[in-house]
């Protein structure tokens, strides 16, 4: 159950012990509860979400389609270290076996796992994960190309930095042939330098 009284008299409480009170600018006067409705809003409601429910609404058995991808699929994800985001795009690949999905499925199931508090690497190997065990694929792969403000914008600042992790399941893990072929049909050169 979301407290959003509480949660913004936390954010007003957190700026106060950082020295900017909200009432001592009147740009921070709001930003408790503003904050408080973007996470609820926003940011956080993956968790509502059901990978198996997204991945249940099939629209018909297999093809002969040896790999289904979807790429650049624009994402941002938080941080539980830091709470901040990192934005970017994600790939997905899957080798169906009995069933398909739509492509927008993929997009839902990209979605499900970022409007979480999840670490990029966790994020890749949830949606893999999921591709194999909610809907049946032979084998699935996730490659997340992010840019972490937790590198760009705080720490070391290397502005421009990206993060790429990569997350296989089933027969698309390394050593596969599969997961060769998921490589180059998601993976752009520049990806991989």
């Amino acid at each position: 159950m979301i407290d959003r009284e509480r949660a913004a008299a936390a954010i007003d409480e957190f700026l106060r012990a950082l020295g900017h009170p909200p009432e001592s600018d009147p740009e921070l006067a709001h930003t408790g509860k503003l904050v408080a409705s973007a996470y609820a809003d926003d940011f956080l409601t993956g968790y509502a979400l059901d990978p198996a429910q997204i991945l249940a609404q099939h629209v018909g058995p297999a093809t002969n389609s040896e790999l289904i991808a979807v790429r650049d699929i624009q994402t941002s994800i938080l941080c539980p270290h830091h709470l901040m985001p990192a934005t970017g795009v994600v790939h997905v690949c899957y080798a169906p076996a009995d069933r398909v999905v739509g492509l927008g499925a993929l997009a839902r199931l990209v979605e499900c796992y970022a409007r979480r508090l999840i670490l990029q690497e966790t994020l890749v190997q949830s949606i893999a994960d999921a591709l194999c065990q909610h809907l049946g694929a032979r084998g699935a792969g996730c490659v997340a190309v992010l840019a972490p403000t937790c590198l760009t914008a705080r720490g070391e600042r290397c502005g421009g930095a990206q993060a790429i992790c990569i997350g296989t399941a089933g027969d698309m893990r390394a050593g596969q042939l599969l997961h060769t072929a998921f490589l180059a049909a998601v993976v752009a050169p520049s990806e991989t330098r």
